[in-house]
């Protein structure tokens, strides 16, 4: 489905290391060809096989690692780009991106090869969650990871933030359904056509007898196993809708919410949640029981299904009409789902150049925009290739320049405990104190306690011009682990409550914000980045051509203010003005 040029870079991207670069020691690799016996009725490696192997190479990636045997916790999105046929080679490499208490993230790239042409492709990416278990009673602190390389130094960062989203996971689910323009919208849609098809034709249930070829090393239902139990009875479901063979495009969170054991009879149960045109959702769980105990649930996941005609393209599918009162709640949640999968695709998945600057705030999407806004951030931080551009009574200004984009860093440091630096340059209604550039910044929202919206007011750089205004989301995170940076992320977001107005010229940052890292106790290093828009690029041009030191001013005085609040014990409460 990719063009060649797409194929070309995949294939420059996939290329395995050379034997004297650095590999992670956490790093397993695993190459498996296609077989008959692996594929689907169209010759198409199944997803179920696919989850395995991919389970599999992590959790041995996960247990070298940690020392000790390891068990999925959960498997983030994931998003199919390609199939893979018969005769092609399947190439899963994982790694510990990071490790946290007793817990830790696996980073899965799966490739594929096609060994007749030499062509590799990317098939997918996953994140998943892992959980040590020590045999003995001694309590599990893994050793962290030590990260070598550009890449792992930004997975090593973005994993606390995919973290913090697997832990609201479910929250976010219930605001959306608890939203009031949510309902309204859900009560326009539940009119159903005459055509509509009974949900209950869809349903799957199937039971599975856990052997002991189905387990792992430590006698627990592989986790592999189960995904591709549920894939399964899935498909079945989706066809039983369409009447075709579907094809699997996405996984929403896998969750696993307790074991299951060799001699388990695992439920497998499956229907047809809601149909959206050209796609359908399917809901499926996996429950277990031995002799006359009550079923334990293991595990719940959503898949998405297309139909494809003979020419790849999505078919479209017959709506449906769900049954009272369970079958309704469904309905509701795949449409709940529908909307954040959209909004974690478009705002997390997409490259930084692909989302426009101001995306539409709302509570909906406000966990994706704000963890778009940090690891955006963290990103621009992690860049190796920084050029010291001028450098003044130790404040340096270094900067990027790369793909039409300008980014600048200004890095100083001074004696004030990171902490403390880290709340007076979280409150942006004061930095008008010591920026020259900012007129007035208002809270208009805030969010939660880590992320709030202002509207900045900004004077005009040539004379007699408008002022500018920004609409800022601010996302403040303090360190995750010793070593870590506190971090104060900026992006501009539209607010429906405030559009742009005749007074004001609207601007737009793409990305900005604050890294603050702990030197000593009483001594801090604060870096301020900026990804030049054209809005901001007039305020900096003159200081990386070096014809002036307004920046150098700017942030004397950031210094000055910083000093001149040290000793304020007071914490950071805005409120709205």
């Amino acid at each position: 489905m990719a063009s060649e040029s797409h194929h070309k870079e995949n294939l420059h991207n996939l290329q395995l290391e050379d034997e004297g670069q650095h590999r992670n020691p956490s790093e397993v690799k695993m190459s498996q060809i296609v077989l008959p016996c692996h594929a689907n009725h169209c010759g198409e490696l199944s997803i179920g096989q696919l989850l395995k192997w991919m389970d599999c190479t992590a959790c041995l990636s996960a247990e070298r690692h940690a020392g000790c045997p390891c068990v999925t916790a959960s498997v983030d999105d994931i998003y199919f780009e390609h199939t893979i046929g018969v005769g092609q080679v399947v190439n899963i490499k994982a790694k510990v991106n990071r490790a946290f208490n007793s817990s830790m993230e696996v980073g899965i790239e799966v490739s594929c090869e096609d060994l007749y042409s030499g062509r590799h492709w990317r098939v997918c990416q996953a994140f998943a969650a892992f959980v040590a278990k020590r045999t003995d009673a001694n309590k599990v602190q893994l050793r962290q990871v030590v990260p070598c390389t550009h890449q792992e130094q930004v997975e090593h960062s973005l994993a606390a933030e995919r973290r913090r989203m697997r832990l609201i996971h479910h929250d976010i689910m219930q605001d959306l359904l608890n939203n009031k323009t949510f309902q309204r919208s859900i009560s326009e849609e539940n009119h159903y056509e005459d055509v509509a098809l009974p949900t209950e034709r869809t349903r799957v249930e199937s039971v599975e007898l856990v052997l002991p070829p189905h387990a792992n090393h430590q006698v627990n239902t592989f986790g592999g196993q189960i995904m591709a139990w549920m894939e399964n009875v899935a498909t079945i479901a989706a066809s039983r809708l369409c009447n075709a063979h579907p094809t699997l495009r996405a996984i929403d969170m896998f969750h696993f919410r307790g074991p299951s054991q060799v001699g388990d009879r695992l439920v497998l149960k499956a229907i047809v949640n809601n149909t959206f045109k050209n796609s359908m959702e399917v809901g499926v769980c996996a429950e277990a029981y031995h002799g006359d105990e009550p079923l334990r649930h293991i595990n719940s996941a959503f898949m998405t299904f297309e139909v494809l005609d003979e020419k790849g393209r999505p078919r479209q599918l017959p709506p449906i009409k769900p049954e009272p009162q369970e079958g309704q709640r469904r309905y509701q949640e795949a449409l709940a789902r529908k909307k954040i999968r959209l909004d974690r695709k478009y705002i997390i998945s997409c490259k930084q150049t692909e989302v426009p600057l101001s995306v539409p705030w709302d509570t909906s999407n406000q966990v994706y925009l704000s963890y778009n806004n940090v690891s955006a951030l963290k990103m621009l931080a992690a860049k190796n290739n920084w050029d010291l551009s001028s450098k003044k009574n130790n404040v340096s200004l270094y900067t990027v320049e790369e793909s039409q984009s300008l980014c600048f860093r200004v890095e100083f440091e001074m004696e004030i405990p990171a902490q403390r630096a880290f709340i007076l340059l979280s409150d942006l209604s004061r930095r008008h104190e010591w920026d020259q550039h900012y007129t007035l910044c208002k809270l208009l929202l805030r969010v939660d306690e880590d992320d709030f919206i202002y509207q900045v007011v900004t004077p005009s750089v040539s004379k007699g011009g408008k002022y500018q205004d920004f609409i800022l989301l601010a996302s403040r995170r303090p360190p995750c682990d010793s070593g870590d940076p506190y971090v104060i992320a900026l992006r501009s977001v539209a607010l429906p409550s405030h559009p742009p107005t005749e007074e004001f010229h609207r601007g737009e940052v793409v990305c900005a914000g604050f890294t603050i890292y702990e030197v000593s106790k009483s001594v801090s290093k604060i870096s301020y980045y900026n990804q030049a828009s054209p809005e901001v690029l007039p305020y900096i041009s003159t200081d990386i051509a070096g014809l002036s030191s307004s920046f150098y001013s700017i942030f004397c005085a950031c210094r000055q203010y910083l000093l001149d609040n040290i000793i304020s014990t007071s914490a950071f409460t805005p409120s709205v003005l």
